[in-house]
């Protein structure tokens, strides 16, 4: 510094100052690497634990015949010691193969704030001696909605993936809906069990559907049904009907009967979507959360109007909980589409490709913004004749 701003007033006074700052700074690199490497061996003290799981009792309660390794650690992860959100994240991260920012989209929140909680939880079964082992049979019940969320979040990644090319991720699908038949076969009398089996199978039964020959998403009013695979949808609806009659009605199920009205109709035209605001106005009633009632909004939207399933939308992104959501600003740019509010659909559309990074999705959207881009431009020419045509 000196050749450049001269020689100090003080020279020893500035050396010393300038070799104190490095110690201190040296002092401090080396104790964020000392924590970073305390944090390190505890992960990978929880990694050996995770390896080394043995059953509790000695595996009396739950056998290897009923309970395969996988499912066996998520029952493990679901400790009822950790907050939900973290029992669900860590599991997810660890067990369900989905990256921290997949979790985070799920969660709708910050992936450096899901980050935070998988350490948190983390921490947590390290400090509080939390044992990776099988619990008793008895005791599955209460880790029992930890449990579900995961597979249900799960399946939710294999259904619409959060980026990549494909839409779908057939593997992660497929083994939820392993997991979610093992879960009802340990615990048959669990009607939320059974509920989420037959919300996944009626959903999956469209599956293939939803995909054109190149890729690109097609909308449920668009699919080809005859495409729909009848067994599946056969077994989503006995299941259905098996556990509604019990009165312990959960979000699953309801989840699953509104899939099953979906796939009655033998178009879209003759889908009963009044009966199917009314399902999921009774859904928002036992699980208020955001995305239920955009979806509570969208179906209302087919019942009763755009206009007022707008309504409820705008209500909705005022809340901010769903700003980075990319399906809000979506279903607003359909309804303002179907409306004829162009340059608004426009501009919905554009904020929800911002947040959408799976390829499909993009296309479909893409789509949409240019249709709806020239239907202004067609409006604007209608409105001024003295315009020249493009």
């Amino acid at each position: 510094m000196w050749p450049f701003r001269g020689i100090p007033d003080n020279p020893g006074a500035w050396i010393t100052t300038t070799a104190r700052n490095r110690a201190i700074d040296r002092l401090r690199r080396r104790g964020r690497l000392r924590d970073k490497t305390e944090e390190l061996t505890r992960e990978a003290a929880i990694e050996a634990d995770l390896a080394a799981i043995e059953p509790e009792g000695g595996g009396s309660e739950t056998s290897d015949d009923d309970m395969d390794d996988r499912l066996r650690l998520i029952f493990t992860c679901c400790h009822p010691a950790l907050p939900m959100d973290g029992r669900i994240a860590l599991t997810l991260r660890t067990l369900g193969g989905l990256t921290t920012a997949e979790i985070a989209r799920a969660f709708l929140v910050p992936e450096a704030t899901l980050a935070q909680r998988l350490v948190r939880a983390k921490r947590k079964i390290h400090d509080a001696g939390i044992p990776y082992r099988v619990p008793p049979r008895d005791l599955l019940p209460e880790r029992l909605d930890g449990v579900l969320k995961v597979l249900y979040l799960v399946y939710n990644e294999g259904y619409a993936a959060t980026s990549g090319d494909a839409l779908i991720r057939r593997e992660l699908s497929a083994e939820a809906i392993r997991l979610a038949r093992t879960v009802v076969s340990l615990l048959p009398d669990e009607p939320e069990a059974t509920g989420l089996l037959a919300l996944m199978l009626l959903h999956d039964a469209r599956r293939d559907a939803r995909v054109g020959p190149d890729g690109d998403l097609i909308l449920l009013e668009d699919q080809d049904r005859s495409r729909w695979d009848q067994a599946a949808i056969a077994e989503g609806r006995t299941l259905v009907q098996a556990v509604l009659p019990t009165r312990r009605v959960g979000p699953y199920q309801l989840q699953a009967a509104i899939a099953a009205l979906h796939d009655e109709g033998a178009d879209a035209a003759a889908t009963d979507w009044a009966q199917i605001a009314t399902l999921y106005r009774a859904l928002v009633e036992l699980d208020p959360t955001p995305v239920v009632r955009l979806n509570h909004a969208v179906a209302v939207a087919f019942a009763d109007g755009p206009a007022v399933g707008l309504a409820m939308m705008n209500g909705l992104a005022d809340e901010g909980a769903l700003a980075s959501y990319p399906y809000l600003h979506a279903a607003r740019a359909d309804l303002l589409r179907r409306l004829g509010r162009s340059s608004e659909a426009a501009s919905a559309y554009r904020h929800a490709l911002e947040l959408t990074s799976n390829r499909p999705e993009r296309t479909f959207l893409a789509s949409r913004l240019r249709d709806v881009e020239l239907e202004g431009e067609g409006a604007a020419g209608r409105r001024m004749p003295g315009s020249r045509p493009s």
